[in-house]
C-alpha cells in the first residue's frame, strides 16, 4: 500500500516542490498550509508520515509536533522536521518536540526521500516469517495459509493478521486499543468495536474445526489467545 505523506508547509512554492518529489518517489502527497488544515487532513486521511515545517503561521511546527505526540491518535505517526535553522540547539529542540528526524534547508530531493524511507522503515510493524503451530493450528506468513488439523481454513486479510498476532503473542490479554495498534496500525483510525467484528469472523472460521475456543474473551479487559480452557 502506498504511504501517505502529509506536507505541512505554508510556502506554496516549497510545498509544490515537496509534493512533486514525494509523488515522483512513489508516495501519495497530502498538503496543509497550517496546523488547522493539518489536523483536518490527519482526521480524514490518517497519513503515514508528516513533513513538518518549523515556521508556520499562528501555530509553529514545534508546537504542532508536541500536540501530535500528545494525541493518542497521532502519537506514533513519524515526523520529519523541515527548517532553515541549522544550529545544534535548534536541532535538539526539534527532536525533543517529538520529531523523528530533522533536515535543514536547503536539502536535495534525494536526501529527503532517503530520510523518508528510513523513517518509514523504522515504523513498519514487523511480524516473524516463520511458520507458527499451536493447538492444532498452523499459520504460514509467507504462503499466507492457515490449516486446522491439516485442513485448510479461509481467512480474510485482517483475520489473518489478527490470528498471526495472537499466535505469536499467546497467553496475554490485549485490549481492543492494543489490538488496533498492533494489527491495524497506529495510523489507521477505526472504531474499537471493529475489533469485535473481526474477532467474531475469526472465531466463525475456526468453529468448524472446533478451535474457536482458542480466541478467548476476558471480560472487561479484552482478548487472549490460549490453549488453556477458561
Amino acid at each position: 500500500m502506498t504511504a501517505k505523506i502529509l506536507i505541512v508547509e505554508d510556502e506554496p512554492a516549497i510545498a509544490e516542490l515537496l509534493a512533486f518529489n514525494v509523488v515522483q518517489a512513489g508516495f501519495y502527497a497530502l498538503r496543509a498550509e497550517n496546523a488547522e488544515t493539518a489536523w483536518q487532513q490527519i482526521r480524514q486521511y490518517a497519513p503515514d508520515l508528516i513533513l513538518l515545517d518549523w515556521m508556520l503561521p499562528e501555530t509553529s511546527g514545534i508546537v504542532l509536533a508536541k500536540q501530535l505526540r500528545a494525541d493518542a491518535r497521532t502519537c506514533d505517526v513519524p515526523i520529519i522536521m523541515l527548517t532553515a535553522r541549522g544550529d545544534e540547539r535548534d536541532k535538539v529542540l526539534g527532536l525533543e518536540s517529538g520529531a523523528d528526524d530533522y533536515i535543514t534547508k536547503p536539502f536535495s530531493p534525494r536526501e529527503l526521500m532517503a530520510r523518508i524511507r528510513a523513517v518509514l522503515r523504522r515504523h513498519i510493524p514487523v511480524m516473524p516469517d516463520e511458520v507458527v503451530a499451536i493447538g492444532g493450528l498452523e499459520l504460514s506468513p509467507i504462503s499466507h495459509r492457515v490449516t486446522a488439523h491439516g485442513m485448510s481454513i479461509e481467512l480474510g486479510p485482517t483475520e489473518f493478521r489478527l490470528l498471526q498476532f495472537f499466535m505469536t503473542h499467546t497467553e496475554r490479554v490485549y485490549s481492543r486499543t492494543q489490538l488496533l495498534d498492533q494489527v491495524w496500525g497506529t495510523q489507521v483510525f477505526v472504531e474499537e468495536r471493529t475489533v469485535d467484528v473481526h474477532i467474531r469472523r475469526l472465531r466463525a472460521a475456526l468453529e468448524h474445526s472446533k478451535l474457536d475456543h482458542l480466541v478467548q474473551t476476558v471480560r472487561g479487559s479484552g482478548y487472549r489467545f490460549s490453549c488453556i480452557t477458561q
